[in-house]
């Protein structure tokens, strides 16, 4: 289907969105991350591979010093700056690709937008934290949303809900709706309906096959379904065996309009996008 264009702005950089896909490479610096915890945990090895992303094709790089994996364990403000700012004043003067931090915490948001971050990914779409729209706005930072289902600590054991895509729009647009409302501009939010993040493996199948129904929140779309829980349930797949069905549902979401994936395997995945990207814009031409 026909993506609809934008222009995201993040502080002084812009990023075209609907032509193509965009790749967003993560990077954890977490000893208890779901795929790749403990793998850079140090500065060094974390350059190194969020410069190698870059090279790959990824759009943009997401640090994340606190893991949001089922049944996680919260840290504080100060161990979260501890294990993001080191890498962002390594890699920032290096490149000057959008970086993205993955966190929830005003104070954490504020010591990255400082370091040189360009957007702030708030997985619990500005509801844990009360001044954090503020410290985006005051940065003139790029904001993604996504839509979560209770904690992390507990979100794996939430009931079903109701309907699970209205649940997912209503809740976008409440933080929409508030993050506009605290002046961070339309053309810097992205949403994320939260692939894993309290839906089960039915529901997590329903947001992906339902997807163009976001489309009438009006703002780019991002999806996280690199290595995830129900790619696993579907192949019987531990984490390190599921990039051939990151692949396959990367490609279902391009053909459902989804502007940016959110991927640990940057190059694989750039080669199905561009072949997905060609085949939707060959049905365009027709």
């Amino acid at each position: 289907m026909p993506r609809t264009k934008f222009t995201f702005k993040a502080r002084d950089k812009q990023l075209r969105l609907g032509n193509k896909t965009r790749l967003m490479g993560i990077i954890n610096m977490t000893p208890d991350s779901f795929s790749d915890g403990g793998l850079y945990n140090s500065p060094g090895p974390a350059a190194d591979r969020c410069l190698a992303m870059a090279e790959a094709g990824a759009d943009i790089i997401d640090i994340g010093g606190e893991s949001s994996r089922p049944g996680s364990r919260a840290v504080s403000a100060a161990e979260e700056m501890d294990r993001v700012l080191p890498l962002l004043e390594k890699i920032r003067p290096e490149t000057d690709i959008l970086i993205s931090v993955d966190t929830r915490k005003s104070e954490v948001a504020e010591a990255a937008l400082s370091a040189g971050a360009d957007i702030i990914n708030d997985i619990s779409a500005l509801r844990h934290s009360p001044g954090m729209a503020e410290t985006i706005s005051s940065w003139n930072a790029g904001a993604i949303l996504m839509h979560m289902r209770g904690e992390p600590s507990s979100m794996h054991l939430m009931e079903p809900s109701k309907n699970i895509m209205s649940e997912v729009i209503e809740g976008l647009k409440v933080s929409v709706d508030k993050a506009v409302g605290l002046n961070v501009s339309h053309d810097r939010i992205i949403i994320d309906p939260g692939i894993g993040f309290g839906k089960n493996h039915k529901e997590n199948l329903v947001l992906l096959n339902r997807l163009p129904l976001l489309e009438e929140l009006d703002l780019p779309l991002m999806i996280g379904i690199s290595r995830k829980r129900f790619v696993g349930a579907i192949l019987d797949k531990p984490v390190s065996e599921r990039i051939y069905g990151t692949i396959a549902s990367s490609v279902v979401a391009i053909m459902k309009g989804v502007h940016i994936l959110r991927v640990h395997d940057v190059a694989e995945i750039k080669e199905a996008a561009e072949v997905s990207d060609a085949i939707a814009q060959e049905n365009l031409n027709k």
